[in-house]
Protein backbone atom coordinates (compact mmCIF):
# COMPACT_ATOMS: atom_id res chain seq x y z
CA UNK A 1 0.00 0.00 0.00
CA UNK A 2 1.21 3.67 -1.00
CA UNK A 3 -0.29 5.65 1.80
CA UNK A 4 0.85 8.72 0.59
CA UNK A 5 -1.42 7.91 -2.41
CA UNK A 6 -3.57 7.06 -0.45
CA UNK A 7 -4.13 10.28 1.85
CA UNK A 8 -3.87 12.32 -1.55
CA UNK A 9 -6.76 10.01 -2.71
CA UNK A 10 -8.57 10.99 0.67
CA UNK A 11 -7.35 14.19 1.33
CA UNK A 12 -11.34 15.94 0.15
CA UNK A 13 -12.86 13.72 2.61
CA UNK A 14 -10.48 15.21 5.08
CA UNK A 15 -11.09 18.59 4.04
CA UNK A 16 -14.66 18.04 4.27
CA UNK A 17 -14.63 16.57 7.45
CA UNK A 18 -12.25 19.73 9.09
CA UNK A 19 -14.95 22.63 7.82
CA UNK A 20 -17.92 20.67 9.42
CA UNK A 21 -15.60 20.07 12.79
CA UNK A 22 -14.57 24.02 12.41
CA UNK A 23 -18.43 24.79 11.72
CA UNK A 24 -20.13 23.16 14.44
CA UNK A 25 -17.15 23.02 17.90
CA UNK A 26 -18.42 21.20 21.15
CA UNK A 27 -16.55 22.70 24.53
CA UNK A 28 -14.71 20.30 26.24
CA UNK A 29 -17.16 17.23 27.86
CA UNK A 30 -19.99 18.01 25.86
CA UNK A 31 -19.27 17.05 22.35
CA UNK A 32 -22.20 14.47 21.57
CA UNK A 33 -23.26 16.21 18.52
CA UNK A 34 -19.54 15.96 17.47
CA UNK A 35 -19.35 12.31 18.69
CA UNK A 36 -22.72 11.84 16.54
CA UNK A 37 -21.53 12.98 13.48
CA UNK A 38 -18.35 10.98 13.77
CA UNK A 39 -20.12 7.62 14.59
CA UNK A 40 -22.49 9.05 10.82
CA UNK A 41 -18.69 8.24 9.04
CA UNK A 42 -17.82 5.62 10.91
CA UNK A 43 -20.92 3.56 10.40
CA UNK A 44 -20.76 4.83 6.41
CA UNK A 45 -17.07 3.14 6.40
CA UNK A 46 -18.24 -0.05 8.17
CA UNK A 47 -16.00 1.00 11.06
CA UNK A 48 -17.18 -0.86 14.77
CA UNK A 49 -17.14 1.26 17.76
CA UNK A 50 -18.24 2.13 21.08
CA UNK A 51 -19.61 5.68 22.14
CA UNK A 52 -17.95 6.90 25.39
CA UNK A 53 -19.82 8.86 27.87
CA UNK A 54 -18.93 12.42 28.49
CA UNK A 55 -17.98 13.12 24.63
CA UNK A 56 -15.84 10.62 23.34
CA UNK A 57 -15.91 7.37 20.57
CA UNK A 58 -13.63 4.96 19.79
CA UNK A 59 -13.51 2.65 16.17
CA UNK A 60 -11.98 -0.33 16.37
CA UNK A 61 -10.45 -1.86 13.00
CA UNK A 62 -9.31 -5.51 12.74
CA UNK A 63 -7.38 -6.25 10.50
CA UNK A 64 -6.97 -9.40 8.07
CA UNK A 65 -3.53 -10.27 9.16
CA UNK A 66 -2.37 -11.49 12.94
CA UNK A 67 -0.53 -8.58 15.17
CA UNK A 68 -0.12 -6.30 17.57
CA UNK A 69 -2.61 -3.62 18.85
CA UNK A 70 -2.46 -0.26 18.16
CA UNK A 71 -4.39 2.61 19.64
CA UNK A 72 -4.12 6.56 17.50
CA UNK A 73 -6.26 9.36 19.30
CA UNK A 74 -7.35 12.66 18.21
CA UNK A 75 -9.05 15.53 20.74
CA UNK A 76 -12.23 16.54 19.58
CA UNK A 77 -12.94 19.75 22.19
CA UNK A 78 -12.86 22.96 20.90
CA UNK A 79 -11.83 26.24 22.99
CA UNK A 80 -14.30 29.30 24.47
CA UNK A 81 -13.00 31.82 21.81
CA UNK A 82 -15.26 33.73 19.73
CA UNK A 83 -14.50 32.30 15.58
CA UNK A 84 -13.29 35.72 13.67
CA UNK A 85 -12.06 33.97 10.83
CA UNK A 86 -14.53 34.76 7.56
CA UNK A 87 -14.91 31.78 5.72
CA UNK A 88 -18.31 29.32 4.79
CA UNK A 89 -17.15 27.39 7.51
CA UNK A 90 -16.83 29.96 10.56
CA UNK A 91 -17.93 28.28 13.65
CA UNK A 92 -21.51 28.42 13.58
CA UNK A 93 -21.67 27.98 17.74
CA UNK A 94 -21.73 31.99 19.08
CA UNK A 95 -18.18 31.77 21.58
CA UNK A 96 -16.61 28.28 20.59
CA UNK A 97 -14.37 27.08 18.28
CA UNK A 98 -12.03 24.85 17.39
CA UNK A 99 -8.43 27.75 17.19
CA UNK A 100 -6.94 24.55 18.63
CA UNK A 101 -6.71 22.19 15.56
CA UNK A 102 -8.62 19.88 17.18
CA UNK A 103 -11.09 19.55 14.02
CA UNK A 104 -7.75 19.51 12.00
CA UNK A 105 -7.02 16.36 14.27
CA UNK A 106 -10.55 14.52 13.71
CA UNK A 107 -10.29 14.63 10.12
CA UNK A 108 -6.57 13.26 9.87
CA UNK A 109 -8.05 10.17 12.41
CA UNK A 110 -10.66 9.96 10.50
CA UNK A 111 -9.00 9.94 7.35
CA UNK A 112 -6.29 7.36 8.12
CA UNK A 113 -9.40 5.26 9.50
CA UNK A 114 -10.83 5.18 6.02
CA UNK A 115 -7.51 3.97 4.53
CA UNK A 116 -6.90 1.61 6.91
CA UNK A 117 -10.40 -0.07 6.66
CA UNK A 118 -9.81 0.10 2.65
CA UNK A 119 -6.69 -1.76 3.38
CA UNK A 120 -8.07 -3.92 6.48
CA UNK A 121 -6.69 -7.29 4.99
CA UNK A 122 -3.23 -6.33 4.73
CA UNK A 123 -3.37 -4.87 8.13
CA UNK A 124 -1.71 -6.71 11.07
CA UNK A 125 -3.65 -6.65 14.38
CA UNK A 126 -6.31 -4.50 16.14
CA UNK A 127 -5.97 -0.54 15.26
CA UNK A 128 -8.52 1.27 17.88
CA UNK A 129 -8.99 5.06 17.28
Amino acid sequence: MDILNEAKKNFDYMVRIRRHMHEYPENSGVEYETVKYIASELDALGIEYVVVPEGGIIGQIHGGKPGKTVLLRADMDALPIQDAKDVPYRSQISGVCHACGHDAHMAMLLGTMRILVQNKEELPGTVYC
